[in-house]
């Protein structure tokens, strides 16, 4: 892949990189990776409801407590 930078955002980001431990291509893999993580719809909601999950189990809320509020919610 051929990417062209403005010579003083590839010094800028270069050192940075440098200043991480990290190679340019590097860094640019890890973003790029970011990126299509957070602009995975997908992705972003499997990980909402492993969060809800999460917090109904944190707070001992059960599948059964979950069914009740929703049919009391629909009435």
């Amino acid at each position: 892949m051929i990417i062209r930078l403005d010579p003083e955002l590839k010094e800028r980001v270069s050192m940075l990189a440098k200043k991480e431990g990290k190679t340019l291509s590097g860094l640019v893999r890890e973003l790029l990776e970011k990126y299509s993580r957070e602009r995975d719809l997908g992705a972003y909601i499997d990980n909402l409801w492993d969060r809800i999950g999460k917090k109904l189990s944190e707070n001992n809320i059960t599948t059964s407590d979950t069914d009740k509020a929703i049919k009391e919610a629909r009435l």
